[in-house]
């Protein structure tokens, strides 16, 4: 189930817990009674997401054009590879 500021509301996080997972997701500034989180979880959370954001910028991953899951997780190999070499 994934979790945004926008979705992080009494009920979204009761349906986390029962799945007997743990939400890491900041309170909204506007929220009555904010909740703890750990931010050291949350900024690693983000930084995945923005890795595969900038992974989607690949046209044949984001339409998903292969029909063979092979395919389709060795273009994503590849394309971190390729971002990988562009970070350093």
């Amino acid at each position: 189930m994934v979790m945004d500021k926008g979705y992080a509301d009494s009920i979204t996080r009761k349906a986390v817990y029962k799945k007997r997972c743990v939400p890491v997701v900041p309170p909204k500034s506007n929220t009555r009674k904010p909740w703890s989180y750990d931010k050291q979880l949350y900024r690693q959370r983000n930084r995945i997401e923005r890795f595969i954001h900038h992974l989607k910028s690949f046209r044949r991953i984001a339409t998903r054009y292969d029909k063979l899951d092979v395919t389709f997780r060795s273009f994503i190999a590849l394309g971190f590879i390729m971002l990988l070499l562009r970070i350093c």
